[in-house]
């Protein structure tokens, strides 16, 4: 009796870039627009990474609750999305548009030049911080 079947049963698909279709990554940039719009993205990207290994029962989860998020949600969005998380690398997909995102609404400040003294080194130090430190050392008693 031959074996060969033996050798596809446990198969799994080789780690590759997600293309999403057109349909899903209108669905996907537009959560991932709203999550980063909250200020929600570092939350969002720990949910993800701590969850990634069950992308697929996700995926399974919004194919079973179709037929009530239908009634809030778009249909055809929901399909979408539960057909991209149903592949492999779609978490790190979500991740990598998520801290895109991020980055295009929050550009790094500008950097003073290295060699333009800073405003803390020549700013004189006035108020409650200038005070010092009240402890034992400094006690009257």
């Amino acid at each position: 009796m031959p074996w060969n079947w033996l050798k596809h049963a446990f198969a799994i698909e080789p780690d590759r870039p997600v293309d999403p279709t057109a349909g899903q990554r209108a669905v996907i940039d537009r959560l991932c627009r709203q999550v980063v719009a909250r200020g929600l993205t570092t939350p969002a990207l720990l949910f993800l990474e701590s969850s990634s290994p069950l992308h697929y029962v996700s995926s399974q989860t919004l194919q079973f609750f179709m037929p009530v998020l239908s009634v809030v949600a778009d249909r055809q969005a929901c399909a979408d999305f539960a057909g991209f998380l149903e592949q492999r690398g779609s978490v790190e997909f979500l991740c990598r548009r998520l801290t895109e995102l991020q980055h295009e609404s929050n550009p790094p400040a500008p950097q003073p030049p290295p060699d333009s003294p800073s405003q803390i080194e020549t700013a004189p130090m006035t108020g409650p911080e200038a005070a010092p430190p009240v402890g034992p050392a400094n006690s009257t008693d």
